[in-house]
């Protein structure tokens, strides 16, 4: 649980960054909420993903969050990658 919640923080961040740094974002969800702000928008995604992986620990689907843990990881990857891209590392 812990590598999960390092590595919301980190997708949090990578995303703000590339807000900053004038990437979109592609998911509907969190597209839907950028009204109330990035900052408010992503926030909300990564509380819902917390109480999500909260539930696969107390439902003892600990394979199930192993696999969402690389998932993000090559999100992140994908972020930074993206933020590069774009101009964020010139």
């Amino acid at each position: 649980m812990t590598l999960f919640v390092y590595l919301q923080v980190l997708d949090f961040l990578t995303t703000l960054v590339g807000f900053q740094a004038g990437a979109s974002e592609a998911s509907p969800f969190i597209r839907w909420m950028l009204p109330l702000g990035p900052v408010i928008s992503v926030g909300l995604s990564k509380l819902l993903a917390l109480l999500l992986a909260a539930l696969c620990v107390w439902l003892n689907k600990r394979t199930l969050l192993r696999w969402i843990n690389a998932w993000y990881g090559g999100l992140i990857v994908w972020n930074l990658c993206i933020i590069l891209t774009i101009g964020g590392g010139s």
